[in-house]
């Protein structure tokens, strides 16, 4: 026979607190991450207090004790997307997801800028798209994988040349370009 369960108790500040630190512990977030995490906890469990949590000081207070830094999430992130091929396009649809702010997009942009031809190359590599092809793709199966590399976040002239590549051409001939 199971126990019935005691009702979860109210949040207070050094419960809040409390699961800030444990959450940035473990795992690697962002400021905005952090505090939508706090605002589903408060939720969850309600809030004892009579004044209303300030989430974005929280988050602040972690990341000014260095816990949390969204500019090294956002490199770590986008480096990681762009290694699985991911386009610049699709890599600042997640960094905006979570949470990362406008200044330190457009420092994390430039990176991801540089590194797009190689990440379409990647893409293209790992759904043998183009020159990684086994045999030259008809019409309307270079338009889905066209359509792939869109949905991945590539542009689309590139996109369209490595689609058109012939299987066996080389694609280090667009890096060079």
């Amino acid at each position: 026979m199971t126990r019935p369960r005691r009702p979860l108790t109210p949040l207070n500040l050094a419960d809040l607190e409390r699961l800030a630190l444990r959450y940035v512990e473990r795992y690697a977030t962002t400021r905005g991450r952090l505090a939508d995490y706090l605002r589903r906890k408060i939720r969850e469990r309600g809030w004892s207090d009579e004044a209303s949590p300030d989430l974005a000081a929280l988050a602040q207070r972690m990341a000014d004790l260095g816990y949390i830094n969204d500019l090294l999430f956002a490199e770590s992130k986008a480096g990681a997307m762009g290694r699985r091929g991911l386009g610049a396009r699709r890599v600042g649809q997640a960094l905006r997801h979570a949470g990362i702010e406008d200044a330190d997009l457009e420092m994390v942009a430039q990176g991801v800028e540089a590194g797009a031809k190689s990440s379409a190359i990647a893409f293209a590599r790992r759904k043998r798209i183009g020159p990684f092809a086994r045999e030259a793709a008809e019409r309307s199966e270079q338009e889905k994988q066209l359509g792939a590399m869109l949905r991945a976040g590539h542009a689309l002239d590139l996109s369209r040349k490595i689609v058109r590549m012939s299987p066996g051409e080389d694609p280090d001939a667009l890096l060079e370009a």
